[in-house]
């Protein structure tokens, strides 16, 4: 039975005890509310994850791209909900069969060129392709309101799309800090959401769908009566970045651990740092912050190349030799995962699983 010891570094390393509770109290905290949950597989790209959230109670996942979509379909997983819109006609053709293959997926639209293209293309059909307009919250999407109420007619109109909804998702509230900041900006743009559906529904269109939310916002969206599911991702994992965005009681946010590390192994040392096997290649490097070693209180970690990380040890009381191991919580979880293949996951110091992260690399 392979051990932690066994695994070649750099790799990903699942604390299961501490996914298993993430899962668990999400789950529980939005089935007592009356939330749907499918929570968004941009965070994991791992079939197996997808697997364990649905055994939880989820309806389904989130993917942030047509070929990842793709890859969770091949799995087996239903209720997918891609949430970038799929332009070009290529592109449009692969949704197309895509939806043939898994009939319940949704795809988010905000343009009305693109809403004819999907039509033309689904041609005529007993079932037709689910659409859900994206909201403008300052990246993708239309503007809530008149806009989205035409464009909803507009798919209203067509035979071979229907109107599914809205996605909502503001992802610049995600990691608005403070908390009650967090709050404040949420709950304006998910009311300007819910009075879009009102809009939508005076002009006798059904709008049963208002999906949104994040691991940072999640207790403010789950309280709005309007909102009918959320989609979280990163809390399954957790990262640096989401644990300095702030909580009800301070400025850390403690409400998910950390179950997701890299673990590196120490290949050389010098009097003044120990240089580890986990460089720019093995961790986002997206943020002004670097990876945090596990058990090496006052220790710091610097970039030291491609494949290589210095770790000061400072006035850590654990010194470092050479074939010693060393975790790491990566700054930004997302974009960490997607530079590996599988993932560990771990019971104590057992393997109990390698999960293949099959959707590595799928941006398309």
């Amino acid at each position: 039975m392979q051990s932690r010891a066994d695994i070649p570094t750099p790799a990903l390393l699942l604390d299961l005890d501490a996914f298993e509770s993430n899962i668990a109290k999400m789950a529980a905290h939005l089935k007592a509310r009356g939330k749907a949950f499918r929570p968004h597989g941009k965070t994991h790209k791992c079939p197996d994850v997808a697997k364990a959230l649905i055994e939880a109670g989820a309806i389904g996942s989130c993917v942030a791209r047509l070929s990842e979509a793709e890859v969770f379909a091949d799995a087996g997983i239903r209720g997918l909900l891609i949430t970038t819109a799929v332009i070009g006609r290529d592109k449009i053709a692969r949704a197309i069969e895509l939806a043939n293959k898994a009939p319940d997926t949704i795809f988010v639209v905000d343009d009305a060129q693109n809403v004819r293209d999907l039509n033309a293309a689904a041609g005529s059909r007993s079932t037709p392709v689910n659409l859900a307009i994206d909201l403008f919250f300052g990246r993708t999407g239309i503007e809530p309101g008149q806009p989205a109420l035409e464009l909803a007619q507009l798919i209203d109109s067509l035979p071979n799309v229907t109107f599914v909804g809205l996605q909502s998702y503001d992802g610049a509230a995600a990691h608005t800090a403070p908390f009650n900041a967090r709050a404040d900006r949420t709950n304006g743009s998910m009311s300007r959401a819910i009075d879009t559906k009102a809009m939508i529904e005076k002009a006798g269109i059904a709008c049963p769908l208002v999906t949104g939310g994040s691991t940072g916002t999640y207790r403010f969206d789950s309280e709005n009566p309007g909102m009918t599911e959320l989609q979280p991702g990163s809390f399954v994992f957790m990262d640096i970045e989401y644990g300095q965005i702030g909580g009800p009681d301070g400025p850390e946010y403690r409400d998910f651990k950390n179950s997701l590390t890299v673990i590196t192994t120490v290949v050389s040392r010098s009097a003044a740092f120990a240089v580890v096997d986990g460089g720019y290649k093995a961790f986002s490097t997206d943020r002004p912050f670097t990876p945090r070693p596990i058990g090496l209180g006052g220790s710091t970690y610097e970039w030291a190349g491609d494949e290589h990380g210095r770790v000061f040890l400072a006035d850590s009381p654990r010194q470092l030799t050479v074939g010693d191991r060393v975790e790491f919580i990566p700054p930004h979880i997302d974009p960490t995962v997607n530079l590996y293949d599988n993932i560990y996951a771990l019971r104590g110091d057992r393997v109990e699983a390698v999960w293949p992260i099959s959707a590595r690399g799928k941006s398309q």
